[in-house]
């Protein structure tokens, strides 16, 4: 598969962009772990043209990430247009549009997934910036607004006519959000369409290799975009590529393994944006990086209400002690009968 000039081994797997997740030290991770190509947190077009600290920020992108890809977002044509302009001055991979974020404040603005309920804009802000860059440029969207209207047929045809280079599906609408299950059919039908030339890449439920496997073999997509069940979890990208190419399933990582990934994680934020931020945001993070792991519970509440990172440490620390004391926990995988 291919995307611009982009040319991808068999089954390829993306990280989706993410808010407060897929910054460059977590793309970094999940890169490292075989993810093929990683997206930027999504960036307002309006914070960028006007040099919000937060927007501009989210432009770094170190060497080890690439191939990588910037995502904006945003509802006004111009604004959008200078965004690009921006996004490609950083120097990315390519530059993907979200017309798929659900939530309230960037839907109802006509943004994300607004964008459904305008066609005709979607269209014409899309082929303006395709027009800006000599960059490929990319659509990560969703099958509609609601369930009486899930025209992605149509638009997948009409976003390729304008020169995107790829198409993302989550498959659901807009009024779903996060609910439900996500439609792989009308993925599967955007695939089939004879006129589609473009990759298709199918997004939504996938958090394991098996339904990976599944994905690629019952719908055809190109590539499977990851979102949520990489979060705290960038070993799912190796499982993956181990069960696709090798034909197995290795163990999940041992809790010495968990903890050594935590550390490296909470250092990488705290050296790129801070102290406090970086405690802030590795919250989200805890559950996966430890799910599974027998008598967690406690340790878990100690690191969600610690406010130093010097705490943090110490708390890692306590739980190599805590599970190296119990007949060699510390190098067993989580999943295994023994410690169930």
């Amino acid at each position: 598969m291919k995307i611009g000039s982009i040319q991808f081994n068999d089954y390829p797997i993306f990280l989706a962009p993410l808010e407060d997740i897929t910054d460059p030290p977590f793309r970094a991770l999940c890169k490292a772990q075989g993810a093929d190509m990683v997206y930027t947190e999504f960036i307002s077009s309006e914070g960028l043209i006007r040099d919000a600290d937060k927007s501009i920020k989210k432009l770094d992108i170190n060497p080890e990430e690439r191939p990588v890809g910037i995502q904006i977002f945003g509802n006004n044509l111009e604004s959008m247009v200078k965004a690009a302009q921006m996004a490609a001055d950083a120097k990315p991979d390519l530059i993907d549009i979200n017309w798929g974020c659900p939530v309230r404040k960037v839907a109802m603005k006509g943004a994300g997934s607004g964008i459904l309920q305008n066609i005709p804009a979607m269209i014409s802000i899309t082929a303006a910036v395709v027009k800006s860059t000599n960059l490929p440029v990319t659509v990560k969207t969703r099958l509609g607004w609601d369930e009486n209207s899930k025209p992605i047929v149509e638009i997948a045809e009409k976003l390729q006519d304008i020169g995107i280079a790829a198409i993302t599906i989550h498959g659901r609408t807009r009024s779903q959000l996060y609910s439900g299950k996500a439609d792989w059919t009308l993925i599967g039908k955007v695939k089939e369409n004879p006129r589609m030339i473009i990759p298709v890449i199918g997004n939504g439920d996938i958090t394991s290799p098996q339904q990976v496997k599944n994905a690629f073999e019952q719908w055809g997509v190109d590539g499977v975009m990851i979102g949520r069940a990489a979060i705290g979890y960038p070993w799912l990208f190796s499982e993956i590529k181990s069960y696709l190419i090798e034909g197995f399933l290795p163990d999940s990582p041992s809790v010495a393994n968990r903890l050594a990934m935590c550390r490296k994680h909470l250092s990488d934020e705290i050296e790129w944006k801070g102290e406090r931020p970086a405690i802030n945001e590795m919250r989200k993070f805890y559950s996966g990086y430890f799910s599974s792991i027998p008598g967690i519970k406690l340790f878990r509440m100690k690191l969600l209400s610690t406010q130093s990172s010097e705490a943090i440490f110490e708390i890692l620390q306590e739980m190599e002690e805590y599970y190296s004391s119990r007949e060699d926990l510390l190098f067993q995988s989580p999943n295994r009968n023994e410690i169930t």
